[in-house]
């Protein structure tokens, strides 16, 4: 464990440069490496943006055309994480034989419900067509998202695709306001951010065109929206935080769930909340279960694993864990935000796709086809930009038009409204969505605005949050869970989590909101020990233990002085998420 000792506001910082925060040594000398597209992340979004791009640059006859992916994951597949249950539109587009080509897949869904849970221990099931449409599943199949970009990587790689794992992207090249490519990750620096014996610095590998891929709030992409002014005008992009676990259960009952979906909604939410579960039934005996909660919660003291653990007590869900164990965990954030909230997909020399652009149905609860197709139109414009020898965002634009005639943004436009309706609470928002379903996805209001999840955060005073009790076998706590995440990180390194005001936390965080890093961390990252006190002749802040992380991205979303800056770690830093 390492308490945070310093305040990284200053811009004369060794490790904040035109602000970007980043643990590199900047005078290092550099290699360069230049390629036609560069595509950071290796999630289905950029896979399928790599392997659109190779072909079309194959049938302008560039077959030597360069395309590279970079993923700050060990292994392909390590950082990605879903429910999940995948609409195979978007992958059918890619590749309409994917079936035979042999794309996995755990089971095609053959029984959906949604299960209301009450405070009781009772539940109402609701089936056929008392099921909301949006939850409908017929023709979707469940799986493994580790699985599929693991074979999304080897259709690329047979296209003459470089995919290389563990190259994290730490800073963006600019040229003035364009985009040139990216800086890898320095290695070999210690705790206190300097040069050790096993120094290597990264490289400065420069694109026609680079493409951002990082997934939810990625580190690069949170900088160039921000430096760039790319968000919407009007709507904050906001998140839930989901918690998953997979889970082994004996044989016979293991054998019925296949292919079943069950979401949740009720216990263990009040009514100002907006979230809910599922259970999907997987091959091996297995269940993928999880709980996902929204991020304007106003309790300072917000806790998405205790809920989680709460939920899994609830006794319709604890039945079907029984003499079952657990088998890997995870944490990720969801961009709930919808088509108000997505910012511009595109500039000189760069494109947003995936969740890093906000393609995702929140009310289907379902991004898989939205970031394959997001990645698609991108290629399709890249293509052309290259081929015209213009890549500015003029040339560029094409991605939005195609975009705004496709049925990516059907879909989201016909759910516009949807995560927004839930501010006034539970009651107004399910009423609400009902008139959006016969206004074309208007509602009550034409626009829904929407604010920062931060800025909903309440004093501590009006917390009602309750812990629940853990165990060994189905309520495990937070330590226990990062153990089945695989997470690691050399804890010789300097923390990639950095609080760049550290007396705030102290002299008014405390106070204000309870220092609530502590609760909605579901890692177990941020420590407020009993009589932690300040230091007379330094600034204090939380203990950061950031070996634990598990890059879901919360901290650096829900902190309401938003003074956390999440930057990637050395390669290899991270879970390991296998087959979740």
């Amino acid at each position: 464990m390492s308490q945070t000792d310093r305040s990284a506001n200053s811009s004369s910082s060794p490790w904040f440069q035109a602000g970007q925060y980043a643990w590199q040594i900047q005078d290092a000398p550099r290699d360069d490496m230049e390629v036609d597209v560069l595509v950071v992340g290796a999630g289905a979004a950029g896979l399928a943006c790599a392997i659109e791009i190779k072909r079309a640059l194959v049938s302008q006859g560039k077959s030597d055309s360069q395309v590279l992916v970079l993923e700050k994951a060990e292994e392909v597949g390590y950082h990605v994480l879903s429910g999940a249950v995948m609409d195979p539109r978007g992958l059918a587009e890619l590749f309409p034989d994917w079936k035979e080509r042999g794309c996995p897949f755990e089971s095609p869904v053959v029984f959906d419900c949604l299960d209301v849970l009450k405070k009781n221990g009772k539940k109402l099931r609701l089936k056929g067509a008392l099921v909301p449409p949006p939850l409908h599943n017929a023709g979707n199949f469940v799986v493994s998202l580790y699985k599929i970009v693991r074979w999304l990587k080897e259709q690329a790689e047979a296209l003459g695709i470089d995919v290389f794992p563990g190259f994290a992207g730490a800073q963006i090249l600019f040229d003035g306001e364009r985009v040139i490519g990216v800086q890898t990750k320095d290695s070999g620096i210690d705790k206190h951010g300097h040069k050790k014996s096993s120094f290597q610095p990264g490289m400065n590998i420069k694109a026609k065109v680079t493409v951002f891929a990082e997934g939810t709030r990625g580190n690069l992409a949170k900088h160039l929206i921000e430096r760039l002014e790319l968000g919407s005008e009007h709507n904050a992009q906001t998140y839930g935080t989901g918690i998953k676990e997979l889970w082994e259960i004996p044989a016979e009952r293991g054998a019925a769930m296949l292919g079943h979906v069950i979401h949740t909604a009720g216990y263990p939410l009040d009514s100002k909340s907006y979230g809910g579960g599922w259970i999907y039934g997987q091959k091996e005996n297995r269940l993928s279960i999880g709980f996902v909660i929204g991020l304007a919660h106003p309790d300072p003291k917000l806790d998405p694993h205790a809920l989680f653990v709460q939920w899994k007590q609830h006794p319709a869900v604890a039945e079907l864990l029984r003499g079952g164990k657990v088998v890997r965990y995870g944490a990720k954030t969801i961009p709930y935000g919808g088509y108000f909230a997505m910012p511009k997909l595109f500039g000189d020399g760069f494109c947003l796709v995936g969740d890093s652009a906000g393609f995702l149905n929140s009310a289907r609860l379902k991004g898989i086809h939205l970031a394959i197709k997001s990645g698609r139109l991108a290629a399709e414009a890249i293509a052309a930009a290259l081929q015209r020898g213009d890549t500015s965002a003029a040339s560029l634009s094409s991605y939005r038009t195609a975009f705004e005639a496709s049925w990516a943004r059907e879909e989201l436009w016909g759910v516009r409204n949807f995560h927004q309706a839930f501010d006034g609470g539970l009651f107004a928002g399910a009423l609400d969505v009902g008139l959006q379903m016969v206004t074309g996805g208007r509602g009550l209001r034409a626009r829904r605005p929407s604010h920062p999840d931060y800025a909903t955060t309440a004093r501590l005073e009006r917390s009602r949050m309750v812990k629940p009790k853990f165990n060994d076998s189905d309520a495990m706590d937070k330590l226990t869970d990062v153990y089945w995440s695989g997470a690691i990180h050399d804890e010789h390194q300097p923390s990639h989590l950095v609080v760049t005001d550290p007396n705030l936390c102290f002299d008014r965080c405390t106070k204000e909101f309870g220092n609530p890093c502590q609760h909605f961390c579901p890692a177990a990252v941020y420590e407020w020990p009993q009589g932690h006190a300040r230091a007379s002749d330094k600034p204090l802040g939380p203990v950061i233990n950031a070996s634990n992380c598990v890059h879901c991205k919360t901290c650096d979303i829900a902190d309401p002085y938003q003074v956390i800056q999440w930057v990637v770690p050395e390669a290899g830093g991270g879970p390991k998420y296998v087959d979740m």
